[in-house]
C-alpha cells in the first residue's frame, strides 16, 4: 500500500473468514477499501496524523454480516406500528392494542403485528377478546410469522366475510362451531381482509425501510436479501421506496431484491420483474436480480407441504399433508424460465415436499438450460427428507437456514412436534448434515417473522438451544434440541458471513476482510471464539462499519 490509511483498527481479534489468513490483529482502511491486514506492527506504519485510529483493546472484528432472508421494510414499519414483538403472554399483548389504539385515536386501522401463536388454543385467536380492545374500528395484526392474521368483528365486517365466505384455494378461514369466522385468517385468507387495509405511501415505506435499516446496524448488519418485493399478500410493495432511499444517498446497505414472483399470474410477469431488474441496475446499493417463490406455508398451522400427513392430537394420521401454492410442474416451468433469464430463484420451502418439489424443480431448470451462476436458494428448510440432503451440493441450491428456529421454544415443542411425529421430528433444520453433505450454507433471520439479532441466531447454530436475550420466552431453553445437527462457531459466523454474500453475488466485494474487498465491518465486545459456547449469546455489537465509515456506535455503558 503507497500512502497513509484512513482508518486503522489494531489491538483486536480480527477474525476474516478468508482462508489465506484466517486471523489477525488489525486492519487498514483507505478509500473504502481494505489496504492491509496484519499484525499491528505491520499495519501501524500506515498511521500519519490524519489517520484515525480505532484501539479495540482486544475486542474481536469480522466482516459486517448479512442476513440471507429479512423483511426490513416490513419490520421497520411494524416497529412504527403495533408492534407486539417484544411481547410474548396474551394479556400482554391485548393490552398494548388497547393501549395504542388509544393513544392513536385518529388511525382509521389498528395494523401491526408479532403475536406467537403458542399464546393462544391451537395456536387460533378469537375475534371476541379483540373486539373488547378496540370495539370501534378495524384490527389486522400480523402473528410473527406472517402466516396468519388476527383480526376483529369490524374488519371481517368491513370485508364482507362472513359464514358464507369459501375459503381461499390457498388459504383457509378458521372458523367457530358455526362456521363464522372465528378472527383468525391463515395463509391466502389474509388477503380478504388484507385487500382493503390502507396501503402506505411510498414515503412511509422509505421510512420503514430506514427505521429496519437502524435497527440492522445497530446489530452489526450491512447488507441483506429482501425477501419479498413486489405486491405480496400482506406486505407492501417497497420497490419504489428503494429506488428513491438509494438515489437520495440515504441507503447505507447493500440490498438485493427478490422480486414476488404472483401466484394468480404464469410466465407473462416476467416482462415486469425483467423491467423491474432494469431499473434498479443504476443503483449503487440495491439490486433486482432475485424472484422469490413461496412455495407452501408453515408447519404451526398445518400448511407446510408434507410428504406424508400430519397427525391429529392423538397421534393418528389425518388427509392433511399441507399445501403446495404451486403444483409440481407449475413450478418446475416458472423456475426454467427465471433460470434462463438469468435471475436467482429464492424458495420459501418448509415442509420436507416442498424441499424435494424446489429441488426439483432447479434440476429441470439445469436439465433445460444448463448450469448457471445464478445461486438459487432454499430458504427455512425445517424439513429435510434424508434423501434429499445431498442434492442441494450436487444442484447448487444454496441452504438458506433461519437458526433461531432451531430450539426447544413453545411453538416448536406445543404446536409442531406433536403432530410431526418423531420419524419427521429429527429432520428438522439440519445444518450440520447440510454442511457434512457438501452443502452451502447460509443463514438470515426472517426478520421482522423473528428478530435479527445475529448473535441470539448464532447462539442457537451453535448450541441448539434457546439463545439467553430470548430464554423467557417459555418452552425448555435448556434441553438442546437435535445436538448432531449443531454447527461450530467458526460455521456460524461464515454462514452469516461469506455464505450470505456468495447468495447476494457479492462475495467479490463483501464477506471477508482481505484486502481490495469494501470496509464493511462489525466490531463485538468480546471474542467468540473465547467465550463458553453458553455464552455466545450473551456478546453485543459495539461498532458497524460500511465502507469504512461508521453507520453504529453504542453508548458508551
Amino acid at each position: 500500500m503507497h500512502g497513509h490509511a484512513d482508518l486503522i483498527l489494531r489491538g483486536g481479534a480480527v477474525v476474516t473468514v478468508d482462508p489465506a489468513r484466517p486471523r489477525a490483529e488489525a486492519i487498514a482502511v483507505r478509500d473504502h477499501v481494505i489496504a492491509a491486514v496484519g499484525t499491528d506492527e505491520e499495519v501501524r506504519v500506515l498511521a500519519d496524523r490524519t489517520t484515525e485510529i480505532v484501539d479495540l483493546d482486544g475486542r474481536m472484528v469480522l466482516p459486517g454480516f448479512q442476513d440471507g432472508h429479512a423483511h426490513p421494510c416490513g419490520g421497520g414499519l411494524e416497529r412504527s406500528r403495533c408492534d407486539l414483538s417484544g411481547l410474548h403472554r396474551r394479556d400482554e399483548y391485548l393490552g398494548a392494542v388497547a393501549r395504542y389504539a388509544a393513544a392513536h385515536p385518529d388511525a382509521a386501522w389498528i395494523t401491526g403485528g408479532g403475536w406467537a401463536m403458542d399464546q393462544f388454543p391451537g395456536g387460533v385467536p378469537g375475534k371476541e377478546e379483540l373486539d373488547r380492545a378496540v370495539p370501534d374500528r378495524p384490527v389486522f395484526l400480523l402473528n410473527r410469522d406472517h402466516h396468519g392474521a388476527w383480526v376483529n368483528s369490524v374488519a371481517l365486517a368491513m370485508a364482507g366475510v362472513d359464514a358464507r365466505t369459501p375459503d381461499p384455494a390457498d388459504g383457509r378461514i378458521e372458523r367457530d362451531a358455526s362456521g363464522a369466522p372465528s378472527g383468525t385468517l391463515q395463509e391466502g385468507a389474509m388477503a380478504l381482509v388484507h385487500r382493503i387495509v390502507p396501503a402506505p405511501s411510498t414515503a412511509e415505506i422509505a421510512e420503514g425501510i430506514l427505521e429496519g435499516q437502524r435497527y440492522l446496524h445497530s446489530l452489526g448488519v450491512t447488507a441483506w436479501q429482501e425477501a419479498i418485493v413486489g405486491e405480496s399478500p400482506v406486505l407492501p410493495d417497497c420497490f419504489d421506496a428503494y429506488l428513491a432511499l438509494d438515489r437520495a444517498g440515504a441507503l447505507t446497505a447493500r440490498v438485493v431484491g427478490a422480486l414476488w414472483w404472483a401466484r394468480a399470474k404464469g410466465v407473462e410477469q416476467l416482462d415486469a420483474l425483467r423491467e423491474r431488474r432494469e431499473r434498479a441496475a443504476s443503483c449503487a446499493r440495491f439490486s433486482a436480480s432475485t424472484v422469490k417463490f413461496m412455495q407452501d406455508g408453515v408447519c404451526e398451522n398445518f400448511t407446510a407441504a408434507m410428504l406424508t400427513p400430519y397427525l391429529d392430537r392423538h397421534g393418528s394420521p389425518t388427509h392433511n399433508r399441507g399445501t403446495s401454492f404451486f403444483e409440481p410442474e407449475e413450478l418446475a416451468h416458472y423456475v426454467r424460465s427465471v433460470d434462463a433469464e438469468g435471475f436467482q430463484a429464492h424458495f420459501h420451502a418448509i415442509g420436507d415436499r416442498a424441499v424435494r418439489e424446489v429441488l426439483d424443480a432447479v434440476e429441470a431448470a439445469i436439465a433445460a438450460n444448463g448450469r448457471s451462476d445464478n445461486r438459487h436458494c432454499a430458504a427455512h428448510i425445517q424439513v429435510v427428507h434424508p434423501d434429499d440432503l445431498a442434492r442441494f451440493a450436487a444442484l447448487g441450491v444454496i441452504a438458506n437456514g433461519q437458526p433461531l428456529w432451531a430450539c426447544n421454544e413453545p411453538q416448536m415443542t406445543e404446536l409442531t412436534l406433536p403432530f410431526l411425529g418423531p420419524e419427521r421430528a429429527v429432520c428438522q433444520y439440519p445444518f450440520a448434515s447440510l454442511r457434512r453433505a457438501g452443502a452451502r450454507l447460509c443463514f438470515g433471520s426472517d426478520w421482522p417473522v423473528t428478530t435479527p439479532d445475529v448473535l441470539s441466531e448464532i447462539h442457537v447454530a451453535v448450541n441448539r438451544t434457546q439463545a439467553p436475550r430470548h430464554a423467557d420466552e417459555g418452552g425448555t431453553p435448556e434441553e438442546v434440541f437435535l445436538p448432531a445437527e449443531r454447527v461450530d462457531v467458526a460455521t456460524a459466523i461464515e454462514a452469516f458471513t461469506m455464505g450470505s454474500a456468495y447468495l447476494n453475488h457479492l462475495d467479490d466485494r463483501t464477506g471477508s476482510i482481505t484486502v481490495g474487498k469494501r470496509a464493511d465491518l462489525v466490531v463485538l465486545d468480546h471474542d467468540l471464539f473465547a467465550v463458553p459456547p453458553a455464552e455466545v449469546g450473551l456478546v453485543g455489537v459495539d461498532l458497524t462499519f460500511i465502507d469504512g465509515h461508521v453507520v453504529y456506535e453504542r453508548a458508551a455503558r
